[in-house]
């Protein structure tokens, strides 16, 4: 069965391009103009992607504001904001509201399909684990692979896709430093170093949240990061 895509994005001729491109690729694609539209077909059936842009008429950050919404319905979809605004603030609130990645409208169409294909790499790696590595425990920490959760101290901790596969990257090998292109690799991410900086800083962010002592990760300056053995 194809893979359903939202596709939000104000601009009718460059909605109907994404769309026309992506179906192309074999997705099912359901495209919408505007925040309220696109919120209330996604509470009746949530799809298997979204690619949201954060300017939507005359709402000038309606993307942003779709972003948490859809991450109240669901931790786990995964959100990629697609957009004309490049600014590092903009960079940084997208991922700070949840999203996957962040790209610009300058990308190609093959970079637009090997990020979204990551994703679902991803999404099918939460679903289906290996029977062997259902959980993985590490003191405090419980990732669960078959449920897609995370818990430290027994309280759970609400994280992007994105966000369980680099904690699980790092908490594989406990005192190993794991340089920015090795985190890419293993959480399977097409992201740059920017990029993975504020993930890392918004998964410390929601450890803290729930454990004000929270500091299993580490920064070893100019090498990457490690958890804390």
């Amino acid at each position: 069965m194809a893979r359903r895509i939202a596709i939000v994005e104000d601009d009718p001729a460059i909605r109907a391009n994404y769309a026309d491109a992506l179906r192309k690729h074999g997705f099912e694609i359901a495209a919408y103009g505007s925040r309220p539209e696109a919120l209330a077909a996604m509470k009746a059936r949530l799809p298997d992607l979204a690619i949201i842009d954060i300017g939507l008429g005359a709402d000038v950050d309606g993307g942003f504001e779709l972003c948490r919404e859809l991450r109240a319905l669901s931790a786990a979809l995964p959100l990629i904001f697609l957009t004309a605004r490049d600014s590092d603030f903009d960079v940084v609130s997208g991922l700070r509201l949840g999203a996957d990645d962040y790209l610009t409208k300058d990308i190609s169409l093959p970079h637009l399909v090997a990020r979204i294909a990551a994703l679902f790499r991803r999404a099918e790696l939460a679903r289906q684990p290996q029977a062997s590595e259902e959980k993985l425990e590490r003191g405090s920490l419980v990732l669960d692979l078959k449920r897609f959760s995370v818990s430290w101290g027994g309280r759970p901790v609400s994280l992007t896709l994105t966000e369980f596969w680099m904690v699980h990257a790092l908490a594989m090998y406990p005192g190993h430093v794991k340089n920015r292109e090795q985190l890419m690799r293993e959480a399977q991410l097409v992201v740059d170093d920017s990029t993975v900086t504020s993930h890392i800083k918004r998964i410390r962010r929601k450890f803290l949240a729930v454990d004000p002592a929270f500091d299993q990760i580490d920064t070893a300056y100019g090498m990457g990061y490690r958890w804390k053995a």
